[in-house]
């Protein structure tokens, strides 16, 4: 049985808030009423700076990052290795390298990996995109960095299919990350030493001999 609120507008407030991932509707209202204690400002601020957030950020048309204009900050500086591009799952995993100050070359991010238990297939992903940015002749080595999952591991696979044909070194981290293991939840340290100790993916095939 659902909870009754003395206000109509607190309902609605809870029910958007319980949209969030990980938010149930105690979690919900708990964070409605305090917004609600708070000067109104504080609620304003709030409310304004999502919106905002919604409106004004895109997707970075070459590598599919967050941005605020067509190319994000990574693409276009132009200190970074435009030859070497570093395949992850998600923005959050672009921000998990980035910590570790290890890495100066450009990021793709596929938006997710190959999952048919969740119905997700290579055409959802951002793998043709790749494709067309390994054509066009710039990248020189293609690292494959997602989770150790089997999910991952799938995706990985597909990849290299896909990039088989073409004139690329393509090589995958070092096993510093766990098997099962996310990269967000991976610690920094364990990250830049992946990165930096990274192996060619065909070596994978040899050591499953």
């Amino acid at each position: 049985m659902e909870q009754e609120y003395a206000s109509t507008l607190l309902e609605n407030a809870v029910s958007e808030l319980s949209r969030l991932p990980g938010i149930g509707r105690k979690t919900a209202l708990r964070l409605a009423l305090h917004i609600l204690r708070q000067e109104e400002r504080m609620g304003v601020g709030l409310g304004e700076a999502i919106i905002n957030m919604r409106r004004g950020i895109k997707y970075c048309r070459l590598c599919h990052n967050i941005s605020e204009t067509d190319e994000c900050a990574i693409c276009s500086n132009p200190m970074r290795d435009s030859s070497t591009v570093c395949v992850v799952e998600s923005v959050k995993d672009v921000m998990s390298f980035e910590n570790t100050r290890q890495y100066s070359g450009l990021y793709h991010v596929l938006g997710g990996v190959i999952s048919p238990m969740d119905g997700v297939g290579p055409d959802q992903l951002e793998i043709d995109s790749l494709v067309e940015r390994v054509q066009s002749g710039e990248v020189k080595e293609v690292i494959l960095a997602l989770s150790a999952t089997m999910e991952g591991e799938t995706t990985n696979f597909y990849i290299y299919r896909k990039l088989g044909t073409l004139p690329v070194k393509i090589t995958q981290l070092a096993r510093g990350v766990s098997v099962g293991n996310e990269i967000e939840y991976t610690d920094e340290v364990t990250l830049g030493r992946s990165l930096l100790n990274r192996t060619l993916f065909t070596d994978s095939f040899n050591n499953a001999k």
